[in-house]
């Protein structure tokens, strides 16, 4: 798991990096995070969220 340090990174370039993040989530897992939120009832949407937070 990465972890991204943004203490030190204008708000702009912390949301390019956090969607540039997702984008490698999503296309590496994203067919198993979605059976795993229908699996167990959640929305998919809102778990990448929290995962990217």
């Amino acid at each position: 798991m990465v972890y991204l340090n943004f203490t030190n990174l204008d708000s702009e370039t912390q949301e390019r990096l956090l969607s540039v993040s997702k984008e490698g989530v999503e296309s590496r897992s994203g067919t198993e995070m979605r059976q795993f939120a229908q699996t167990h009832g959640l929305d998919y949407n809102s778990l990448m969220e929290e995962e990217a937070m």
